[in-house]
Formats: structure tokens, sequence, C-alpha cells
């Protein structure tokens, strides 16, 4: 099945870490980032999960619940936190998928046969409050995630859905934005009466809103 951007990401019920979920109920009003590795006690697995449970309070400062998936059973997760805590210095405190049987996989198209045919690839998901797919990525096997990356998209798009603006590249949480070209002048006197920078008619630059 193929997810794109703007999809209703699918729900399902599956067996976690942290008891069984149905997914949508689960991430309620949350944005979710829904992340695959490809096996437990594997090394770049291991350092990306102690990763990602010391950015609980980023994540909890934007309303955000992180979910790791792999096809592991349940007990092989258990007993991997353990070894997730002992070498990257944090406990696992949030869910993983157990999903032996591949449906969750299957269903968000994480499996890709031309580079496993059993294993996941690295996907990414980040899904709004309304369980719209937002962000897709995917990376190989052989190289971690970068974890600040997917924060600094999950602020582009907060930001971006309260405010008529764009972020430009490379941009970072309080850093100048650009002002969205389907807003005229007229409209963004009012929307920004503090004025902007103006570089070309179609690339006005404005602080970040939040700032």
């Amino acid at each position: 099945m193929t997810i794109r951007l703007g999809d209703i990401a699918p729900d399902f019920e599956a067996d976690t870490t942290e008891g069984r979920i149905k997914f949508h109920d689960w991430a309620g009003s949350s944005w979710v980032v829904l992340f695959s590795h490809p096996k437990n006690y594997t090394p770049v697995c291991t350092t990306e999960l102690g990763y990602t449970a010391k950015l609980k309070d980023e994540f909890d400062r934007r309303n955000v619940k992180a979910i790791g998936l792999s096809v592991d059973k349940l007990e092989d997760h258990h007993g991997w936190s353990k070894d997730i805590e002992q070498t990257q210095g944090a406990a696992l405190n949030f869910p993983l998928i157990a999903d032996a049987d591949r449906t969750v996989s299957n269903l968000y198209d994480m499996i890709h046969p031309n580079a496993s045919d059993t294993l996941t690839v690295r996907s990414v998901f980040v899904i709004d409050p309304n369980k719209k797919v937002r962000l897709t990525l995917t990376y190989p096997a052989s190289t971690g995630r970068n974890f600040d990356e997917i924060l600094r998209v999950i602020d582009s798009l907060q930001l971006t859905d309260g405010y008529k603006v764009a972020t430009p590249v490379n941009w970072k949480k309080g850093e100048d934005v650009i002002i969205v070209p389907a807003v005229s002048n007229e409209d963004a006197k009012k929307l920004f009466p503090a004025g902007w920078k103006e570089l070309k008619p179609y690339l006005r630059l404005v602080p970040d809103p939040k700032k």
C-alpha cells in the first residue's frame, strides 16, 4: 500500500511494549512519529531508540508521541530494551510495536523487497492530530536516522499550519520565515504589520511569528 502526504494514516491494532493499542485511539489529539527499525539487537537500531528516548521532553513540548516498530516478537522487545538502557543511558519511554506477522509493516509499506524481503527499512511517518500523514522518510538499514531533522520538520509543520508562511532551506526554529506567495502585499500588511524584507516580490522574509 502506497501512503502519500495528506492521506489518512491507516488505523490498526497491535501489541506493544506498553500493551495492546488501537492506533488512532492511542494517538488521540497528538502528533505522532511512527518509525520502523529492521531488527532488534542490532547496533544502529540500538542507538536510534536510545536517542529517541532522550528526546522525550522535546516531543512533549511539541505534543508528539513516538512509537517504534519491528517484525520481532514482544518478548524480544522487552529483552532488548535492557540493552538499550545499558548502552545508551536512556530507558525506553515510548511503545514498540511487535509486528511479527508483518501486518502493520505491510499496511505502511515498510518492507521493500529489493532491499530485504523479510526486514523493514527505516521508515518514518509524521502524522498530525487529524491523522493525516505530513512527512514520510525512508532510510536504508545501514544509515541511522537524523531525529533532529525530524524535530525540525515538525517545528516547521506546526508553524506553517498556524501562519501563512513557509520555512526556507535549513531553517531552524526562531529563524526568519517566508511569506507564502499566495498572500498579497495588502493582506501581508494586515498579517505582518511590522513589515518584511523583500528580496524579490515572491521572496519576502519576516521574523518567526512564534518567536
